[in-house]
């Protein structure tokens, strides 16, 4: 039988030793503030923030993980009870449409930091109505690659939906110096993470 956390384990061995190469040992990766320059990485030059989300790009390209990422547009937006209702119904649809995905797990775990109290009250409301084998952890970003991961993907994510309505800021455009390089060499090759079930079932 395949071990798929082994692998996992031994890609986090690999990125551990990349970001202490670039300077960044046992590091929490946060893809926004990379982009963007913000704290903590104000700092650090252009090059270096580009080897460090390369890094990390490479580690989730390679882990054998599938996600699924619901958005709302907030300028149509007139209140958080709208928003919450909304990211409701994506979530819903998406549990009833891999319902026996979800069934096939003893236990769904659902790993979460609290950020949000609203997107907290979201997520238990919405899956323990539609699922019984849920359990709630509370996460720090720092402990879990895989939630960074996850931010990851979500961060590029957001970034197609910004470059396909031309609403990049002036520091994403200069991280990513053109829109063909984002397109190409990040959003394109985040794609075959954006499916469900994952390849192993697990």
């Amino acid at each position: 039988m395949h071990d798929q956390k082994n692998d996992i384990d031994a890609d986090i061995g690999k990125l551990e030793q990349r970001l202490s190469e670039l300077g960044f040992p046992n590091h929490c990766l946060h893809a926004g503030p990379i982009i963007r320059n913000e704290n903590p990485y104000r700092k650090e030059s252009l090059e270096s923030r580009q080897k460090l989300l390369k890094a990390f790009m490479a580690f989730v390209r390679k882990i054998d993980i599938s996600c699924k990422t619901v958005f709302i547009e907030k300028k149509h937006i007139e209140n958080a009870i709208e928003a919450t209702g909304r990211l409701s119904k994506l979530l819903s649809a998406f549990i009833r449409e891999n319902y026996a995905f979800f069934q096939s797990f003893d236990i769904v775990k659902i790993y979460y930091d609290n950020g949000q109290i609203e997107v907290t009250k979201l997520l238990s409301s919405v899956f323990n109505v539609l699922l019984e084998n849920v359990e709630f952890r509370k996460v720090y970003p720092s402990d879990y690659r895989l939630f960074q991961a996850a931010d990851f993907i979500a961060t590029m994510k957001l970034l197609h939906i910004k470059l396909e309505h031309n609403e990049l800021s002036r520091a994403e455009e200069v991280f990513f110096k053109d829109h063909r390089n984002l397109r190409k060499n990040y959003i394109k090759a985040m794609e075959d993470k954006s499916s469900l079930p994952c390849k192993h079932g697990k």
